[in-house]
């Protein structure tokens, strides 16, 4: 059969296959989505706010700015919705000179958000039937993106979110990309472990030059189709979170818009994949069933074994319509490529995400982690998570801050304190929400004095959904020329 042949015997049976799956979604129940209301509302206007008020002292060279993205939709959300899957939009803070300089929030321009909004979409080549992007904002090759996994290009944006474009890495990368890539600070590349949701048979290694251009798009074989929300690397490897979440053709034809449910018949295992070698070379770990959405760092023992940091859960996707089940708790991987083996180890069994290191030691080894508090009993509404914790990986300890009631914490990043701090020698930021008064603060911790209340905040009086991940992205150093749409620093 001739790949024409190929090609559009598949795009029929896709095209009756979502005929179905849209009739069964009319009969799902017709109750709104929890992550749409309350504290997930999304926002439903763009704003521009300047000269922001600032309680205590912002740090003297703190200068920057913090994008953070998440799922805002712009409709109202339809039946078979999920908290994953809604239009992106992305949050941005300037800091200078130890004053709040601006703060802005910018739908990204997909074909859909677009037409709802009446605008025109971003310009830039796509990807397949789906340009959501919703995930992340990570810096690559010295320029802004938003990024998600298993479907669209990325998208640049400019410093002041006032342009963007989809961009495939200046047409170097071939598929899909990652919502999760990490990049090396020895050597400056950005890896990848790139899934899509219509190839079940391999996932892909992907590299991203310094430069910004992709040089590696390895693939590896696997089962089902899973489901590989983030990765880990060391100096050696790459590692492959091959879990079992994978593909429902079942959750889809239901009329689920997220494809993706538990499989108890997938082998759960962990991939140790040399950094420069083929996908056959390697070494597959088994673990047991689990999953995993985020990975706070890994690096190589003297032993040669691999230390993996990561938040586990016991299982997720269960149900018909999906949800988490149970909290993850934080875990230590000892991975050993000579036994093949996994021995895994709790180091707090306090229900919490979003783990996050000193980024300047990813694929080393590190002392410290921070992660967010998260409701032991599921609640979605976030009720009662009003805590960060500070993990000393080497005595054991915990440190707690406590933003105190109706104050819900999002994701933090560690940003040193100068070029040459130490490891948590710095400061932990992120947006904070009070339930109470429907608005938002932007907090700065000093990560060494952790309990005590932040050195400043940043009062925005509106509330800005949880959401998923941000970053911090400095200042550009003295006397660097700005380029095309990613000028303006702060």
């Amino acid at each position: 059969m001739s790949n024409r042949v190929q090609s559009a015997f598949r795009a029929a049976a896709e095209a009756g296959l979502g005929l179905w799956a849209a009739c069964n979604r009319l009969r799902l129940p017709g109750t709104r989505n929890p992550f749409v209301v309350g504290v997930h509302e999304p926002m439903r206007e763009e704003m521009s706010l300047e000269t922001l008020p600032v309680t205590g002292a912002i740090p003297p060279g703190l200068d920057g700015l913090y994008l953070k993205m998440g799922a805002n939709p712009v409709r109202p959300a339809t039946r078979g919705h999920d908290w994953f899957l809604g239009d992106g939009m992305v949050h941005g803070l300037a800091i200078e000179g130890g004053r709040a300089l601006w703060y802005r929030n910018r739908w990204i321009g997909s074909r859909t958000a677009a037409a709802a909004l009446g605008r025109p979409a971003a310009p830039g080549p796509r990807r397949g039937g789906s340009d959501t992007v919703n995930t992340n904002v990570v810096a690559i090759g010295g320029r802004i993106f938003a990024v998600v996994e298993a479907g669209s290009f990325p998208v640049e944006l400019s410093r002041r979110l006032d342009a963007q474009c989809y961009n495939p890495f200046d047409g170097t990368l071939a598929g899909s990309f990652t919502g999760h890539p990490h990049r090396d600070p020895l050597t400056g590349e950005t890896h990848a472990i790139a899934y899509d949701g219509r190839i079940w048979d391999s996932v892909r290694h992907v590299v991203v030059a310094p430069a910004g251009r992709v040089v590696r798009d390895m693939p590896v074989a696997v089962e089902h189709g899973p489901c590989i929300h983030d990765c880990a690397i060391t100096a050696r490897f790459v590692i492959v979170l091959d879990l079992p979440v994978t593909f429902s053709l079942a959750a889809v034809m239901a009329g689920y818009r997220f494809p993706f449910r538990w499989n108890s018949g997938h082998r759960a295992r962990v991939g140790l994949l040399p950094k420069d070698g083929d996908g056959a070379d390697i070494l597959w770990c088994e673990v047991e069933p689990c999953f995993v959405f985020h990975a706070a760092n890994a690096y190589d023992d003297a032993d040669g074994r691999v230390i993996l940091d990561v938040v586990a859960y016991a299982a997720v996707f269960t149900a018909a319509a999906g949800g988490l089940d149970r909290p993850g708790r934080l875990e230590r991987w000892t991975i050993d490529p000579a036994t093949r083996r996994v021995e895994r180890r709790v180091l707090d069994p306090a229900a919490q995400e979003f783990p996050r290191i000193d980024e300047r030691r990813l694929g080393q080894s590190h002392r410290y982690l921070y992660t967010v508090s998260v409701p032991a009993d599921g609640n979605t509404q976030l009720a009662g998570a009003t805590q960060i914790y500070k993990h000393d990986l080497e005595t054991g300890g915990r440190r707690v801050h406590e933003f105190g009631a109706d104050r819900i914490p999002g994701e933090f990043v560690f940003v040193p304190a100068h070029p040459e701090a130490e490891e948590d020698e710095g400061w932990l930021v992120g947006f904070v929400i009070d339930t109470a008064h429907d608005t938002t603060d932007f907090a700065i911790l000093d990560a060494r004095a952790f309990e005590a209340p932040p050195v400043a905040g940043i009062r925005l009086g509106h509330r800005i959904p949880p959401g998923f991940h941000g970053n911090w992205f400095p200042a550009r150093p003295p006397g660097e020329t700005a380029g095309d749409g990613t000028d303006a620093g702060a």
